[in-house]
C-alpha cells in the first residue's frame, strides 16, 4: 500500500470508527503521524484529499477538524465526479433518480404541504408559457427540486440534485429533436405530478415522478445528445 493510501485509510478508520467524531480536533501532526505510521507528506496528501470530499475542514490558526459529516453536504460534492460520466453512466444514475424521486414526491404529497401546490402551480405556469431550452431547464429543476425538499429528506434532495446536474447537460429541448411533442408530454408529466400532490396521495405522486422521468431515460437513449455546457 502506498504511504498516501496507507494515511488515508488510516484516517477514514478513526473517523468512521468514532474514534474522531463529526467536529473532532485532529491530534497534532507528530502524533497523528507516529499513530499511523506514515509521513507528514503523506499525512498532509491525505487530509487534502478528505478535504475535497468534505470530510475535513482545515481552519486557519485553530487546526484540523473533522466536519460535520452532513450527508447531504457530502454527496454534494459526487458532483465533481458524476459531471465526468457519460451518457450511459447518466442513464444508469437516472433509475436511481427514479427511485429516490418517486418516494421524494410520495413524501411531499403525504406531508400535504398547503403552500407546496400553489408554488409549483406557478412554476408550471411559467414552464408552459416558455419555448426557451435554458429557461425549460432552469424551471424544471426549479419543480423539481422543491418538490424533493418538500419530501423532507436533504440527503434525497443533494443527490438528485447532483444526478439532474449531469442531465442538464445532455439537452433535449434542442433545435433537431421534436421539440413540440417533446414539450407537450413533458408539461402532461409535471401536470400530473402537480395533480397528485394537490389531491394529497402519495401512491399515484410516485407514479407520476416515476413514469415522468422513465419518459426521460427513453428520450435520451432515442436522442443521444451530445453533452454541453450547462447555461
Amino acid at each position: 500500500m502506498a504511504a498516501t493510501d496507507k494515511a488515508l485509510a488510516g484516517l477514514r478508520q478513526m473517523i468512521a470508527s468514532g474514534e474522531l467524531g463529526p467536529g473532532a480536533k485532529f491530534p497534532p501532526e507528530p502524533e497523528l503521524c507516529e499513530h499511523l505510521g506514515v509521513s507528514r507528506s503523506s499525512l498532509r496528501e491525505a487530509v487534502r484529499s478528505l478535504g475535497a470530499l468534505g470530510v475535513i475542514e482545515s481552519r486557519h490558526g485553530s487546526g484540523t477538524y473533522v466536519s460535520a459529516l452532513d450527508p447531504a453536504a457530502i454527496i454534494s460534492r459526487f458532483s465533481l465526479s458524476v459531471e465526468l460520466i457519460p451518457l450511459e453512466g447518466l442513464l444508469e444514475l437516472l433509475e436511481v433518480r427514479r427511485v429516490l424521486e418517486s418516494h421524494a414526491t410520495a413524501t411531499a404529497a403525504a406531508r400535504q404541504d398547503p403552500e407546496l401546490a400553489g408554488r409549483l402551480s406557478e412554476i408550471l405556469d411559467r414552464l408552459e408559457s416558455t419555448t426557451d431550452a435554458t429557461e425549460i431547464q432552469h424551471l424544471d429543476a426549479e419543480f423539481h427540486g422543491a418538490i424533493c425538499t418538500a419530501g423532507g429528506n436533504p440527503t434525497v434532495t443533494a443527490l438528485t440534485d447532483v444526478i439532474r446536474g449531469r442531465g442538464g447537460h445532455y439537452r433535449i429541448f434542442e433545435p433537431g429533436t421534436d421539440f413540440d411533442a417533446i414539450k407537450q408530454t413533458s408539461d402532461r408529466g409535471h401536470r400530473a405530478i402537480l395533480a397528485a400532490i394537490t389531491t394529497r396521495d402519495p401512491a399515484a405522486a410516485a407514479t407520476a415522478a416515476s413514469a415522468h422521468i422513465a419518459q426521460t431515460e427513453r428520450w435520451l437513449r432515442a436522442l443521444r445528445p451530445t453533452p454541453q455546457p450547462v447555461p
